[in-house]
């Protein structure tokens, strides 16, 4: 007998009416200015093809996930902190540059809510078609 096999969760861009409660659902109410800005800073720092624009906010569940640049399908990613280059998607990028927030975010601020929600992104990017290039460039 075997035993069902869940499949991961469906993510889902949230709509512009409810787009002003995602970043402090994410990021704290405390953080999410800061942390906002550092998404786009972060992108802007590994991929040289970032030039600014719209972002798409996504959630698993109703729960707040991850941004994701809408400006191209794919960016160049440059991580000279580990040697890593390759390609993404959009969707990719987006949460490499979200995982680096958070996790640059757990070194500056002191708030169980950003290493709980951490988690989120980074066990959906452990399900995601480009795992192993999202890992490549988070480690």
């Amino acid at each position: 007998m075997s035993l069902p096999i869940s499949a991961p969760e469906a993510v889902t861009i949230v709509p512009e009416h409810r787009r002003s409660a995602f970043l402090p659902a994410l990021f704290g109410r405390c953080h999410f200015f800061m942390a906002e800005t550092m998404v786009y800073n972060f992108l802007s720092l590994l991929s040289p093809d970032y030039r600014g624009g719209y972002w798409k906010f996504l959630e698993a569940g109703g729960r707040p996930l991850y941004l994701a640049p809408a400006g191209q399908e794919t960016y160049r990613i440059c991580c000279q902190g580990n040697g890593y280059t390759g390609m993404l998607s959009a969707d990719g990028a987006g949460i490499v540059a979200t995982l680096f927030t958070f996790s640059h975010l757990s070194f500056e601020v002191e708030d169980d809510h950003i290493v709980e929600v951490f988690h989120r992104p980074r066990d959906f990017a452990g399900d995601h078609v480009e795992a192993t290039e999202i890992f490549s460039a988070i480690d």
